[in-house]
């Protein structure tokens, strides 16, 4: 079985995820599909149907978080010694050179990435770029619209 790369944060908020969904939301919807039969005919019960469709959604997640952390291999960047160099995990300042701006990222599994908070996937295109650069070095990213140079400006394991 494969194993996917994900942060120790990134694996506490699925655990946190499905214990919620486990614990919380499962009993919601139980005691809505209750309520709801107490309606009457499950036929024309748009309230039964809707909390019917809410478990399956439920259950279905429950099954995808189960598996999404079975097959996890979590990754602890604090206890990691990469001497430096940019890993799975840390974070990193960079300076567009042509632009001169300057972005910070942190490198994480797919399931973690989001562009919002600057957490960018392993796969991503300039996450592969930077791995095994270190501070000081030049990561050429090839981007839709043409090459795009970042300097590394620190590398951070935190």
């Amino acid at each position: 079985m494969k194993k996917t790369p994900i942060t120790a944060q990134g694996a506490q908020n699925l655990r946190d995820e499905l214990r919620n969904l486990k614990s919380v939301e499962r009993v919601k919807i139980i005691q809505a599909i209750a309520d709801a039969r107490e309606l009457g005919d499950l036929k024309e019960n748009a309230e039964y149907h809707a909390a019917r469709e809410q478990q399956s959604f439920i259950e279905g997640r429950v099954i995808e978080l189960e598996s999404k952390l079975a097959t996890a291999e979590i990754i602890d960047i604090k206890k990691i010694n990469a001497n430096g160099k940019i890993v799975f995990g840390a974070t990193i300042d960079l300076m567009n050179i042509e632009t001169e701006q300057e972005i910070t990222y942190q490198i994480v599994g797919d399931d973690e990435a989001d562009i919002k908070v600057n957490r960018i996937s392993i796969s991503s295109p300039i996450a592969r770029a930077l791995i095994g650069k270190q501070e000081g070095d030049v990561a050429v990213v090839q981007a839709p619209g043409g090459n795009k140079e970042y300097e590394i400006l620190e590398v951070k394991y935190i």
